[in-house]
């Protein structure tokens, strides 16, 4: 875990370049900035046994599961500035299956932490493929980019998606396409 007083005090510095510190809007931004990011990156503190929890449970079942619209927030690793969006997750079960929570608790895990989109879609999908043993699993993230709109080209109607394609979400044209076909 950070060091809350470090980034404290980094957060003053950095701060103190751009505007008076001492002024009352100001005074307590080093502390809320420093908490923010630490609430905002801390995906970096947990790992995929804890998010889990055991929440895997046999099945017979071998027919697609899609969870969608998983809202995520991120942060540019590039900028620390904000993405925003949402993750589709199907996978074919091979003998167990994922509690519901738990898919979106993996989103959240690897989104909270300072990313890239493309990063972050294959790093759910081979969770997703790690976690249940489904060789198949497809990922795809719809996010619009505060990087993009806010500062340079600031281009406010933009929006990036991201696919990962395991197994047969990769090579079957059927299987792809009926993951596709769900998602509308």
């Amino acid at each position: 875990m950070a060091d809350l007083d470090k980034l404290i005090a980094a957060y003053t510095t950095i701060l103190s370049e751009l505007d008076d510190v001492t002024r009352p809007g100001v005074l307590d931004t080093p502390t809320r900035a420093a908490k923010a990011m630490e609430f905002l990156t801390r995906g970096n503190q947990q790992t995929l046994e804890s998010v889990v929890n055991d929440a895997l449970f046999p099945t017979e079942n071998s027919e697609m599961i899609v969870v969608q619209d998983i809202e995520l927030y991120s942060m540019c690793e590039h900028h620390l500035l904000p993405f925003i969006g949402r993750a589709h997750v199907g996978y074919i079960p091979n003998g167990n299956v994922l509690g519901l929570s738990k898919v979106a608790r993996i989103v959240d895990m690897f989104a909270r932490r300072l990313q890239i989109q493309e990063d972050l879609t294959f790093q759910i999908a081979t969770a997703i493929e790690e976690v249940t043993g489904a060789t198949d699993v497809g990922v795809i993230i719809e996010a619009e980019h505060l990087c993009m709109k806010m500062r340079g080209v600031e281009k406010q109607n933009s929006k990036m998606t991201t696919s990962a394609m395991l197994g047969a979400f990769r090579v079957n044209p059927a299987t792809r396409a009926e993951f596709l076909n769900l998602l509308r």
